[in-house]
């Protein structure tokens, strides 16, 4: 393979043969920058999709309620649903087996203030467990706790962009005390969360110290839990119609009530997107190795083209006493060392279409299109074998010639 005169016999071929190793690397360099380009938009759609729900568990079903819009069991239409701790403690023991995480919510809108800083934010009260439903990432200090619940401390963790509205430079945050509408409470953690600056301007507190505070009741707005991850999607959506199912009992809703009590299970969204980006999978699978079975079948028509001319040229060579072996060697190595760089150069070009093109593609629903590492290496061993193989048969067809008949060959 490090034979100078061997290269050189195979670069003098190429150049000799210049229009047909050119068409035959364009059809080899098309393919694969179609391939490329296919699998990165393939990848950009997923990107997106797996965006959405980049500040929420992918498992999560949110339980809402609101006013009934039917009359049912002697009750009239338009009576408000209000859940209570009870309905949170119904669905963590009755459903324990099927529920990872589970909270309640209560909103509120705050002013908040230290020293000369005020601001107005979103106040959320929830249970431990809300940590791991919205994706929270504690960078400083702690999350609430189950001894916050039980003692009803008056404690809050804080967004960071709170912390930068409120605090300005300060550089200790935690154990400082915020007003909020006139009460002060104490800062344990501060958490950043990827779903933007609305997310991140979010103050928590324990549920039970909001309930005793704001209204010294026992009410929720919502309820937010996961199912278990255990599940597929179809279990997963049976136990979201079980639970709306048992709820509309528990408050005496008419099955075909569809705004008293609203439960959205994520596993139907996952499950439509799931079999859509399977079968655009399959779609591409199709295009691209079609493509890229069109790009072998190509060169290894010109291969066989090629060894034709060169008949004249290996009849010397046996003449010369050329093994049939170092005859389908040369050919093939030919063969492969174009489709290789070829392939390298569609590639290449693949790649950089999708950075070029990446940013204005957002608008179609595709987020940062690109191509793994496995898959490059993947279709690089593919060009590798397919050269071979598109250089074999004409290679070996082009050995069996006999001397004469090369010489005699016009």
């Amino acid at each position: 393979m490090l034979d100078l005169d061997f290269w050189r016999e195979i670069l003098q071929s190429i150049d000799k043969n210049r229009t047909r190793s050119l068409l035959s690397g364009f059809t080899v360099a098309f393919a694969i920058l179609l391939f490329t380009v296919l699998f990165g938009l393939a990848n950009g759609l997923n990107n997106t999709f797996s965006e959405a729900f980049v500040d929420d568990a992918a498992n999560i079903i949110f339980i809402r309620s609101g006013r009934t819009t039917k009359a049912s069991n002697g009750l009239q239409s338009g009576r408000r649903i209000q859940f209570k701790n009870q309905d949170y403690d119904y669905l963590k023991s009755d459903f324990e087996p099927k529920v990872e995480f589970i909270t309640s919510r209560v909103y509120r809108n705050t002013a908040a203030s230290y020293k000369n800083e005020k601001n107005n934010y979103t106040l959320r009260a929830v249970h431990p467990d809300h940590k791991f439903l919205e994706k929270t990432k504690v960078i400083n200090g702690r999350y609430i706790n189950q001894r916050d619940m039980d003692n009803h401390t008056k404690i809050i963790v804080i967004g960071d962009l709170v912390r930068q509205d409120l605090f300005l430079d300060e550089k200790i945050v935690l154990g400082k005390f915020v007003n909020l509408s006139g009460i002060l409470y104490k800062v344990v953690g501060i958490y950043k969360d990827d779903g933007g600056d609305d997310e991140e301007r979010i103050i928590y507190m324990p549920l039970t110290t909001a309930q005793r505070i704001y209204g010294n009741n026992d009410y929720v707005d919502q309820i937010n839990l996961t199912y278990n991850p255990k599940m597929d999607f179809n279990q997963a959506i049976d136990f979201g119609l079980e639970l709306e199912k048992k709820l509309k009992n528990r408050f005496k809703v008419a099955k075909n009530d569809q705004r008293a009590i609203r439960v959205r299970n994520m596993a139907m969204q996952n499950k439509g997107i799931n079999q859509m980006t399977s079968v655009l999978g399959v779609i591409i699978l199709i295009i691209g190795f079609g493509t890229l079975i069109a790009g072998i079948v190509g060169i290894s028509n010109i291969m066989i083209f090629i060894v034709k001319e060169r008949n004249k040229e290996i009849g010397i060579r046996k003449a010369l006493g050329a093994s049939p072996k170092s005859i389908i060697s040369l050919i093939i190595i030919e063969s492969i060392f174009i489709t290789t760089l070829s392939g390298y150069v569609g590639l290449i070009a693949g790649v950089a279409l999708l950075e070029w093109s990446g940013p204005s593609l957002g608008d179609y629903f595709i987020t940062n299109p690109s191509v793994s590492q496995s898959l490059i290496i993947t279709a690089t061993f593919i060009l590798i074998i397919a050269g071979a193989v598109a250089g074999y048969l004409p290679a070996k067809k082009a050995s069996l010639i006999k001397p004469i008949k090369a010489l005699r060959d016009d």
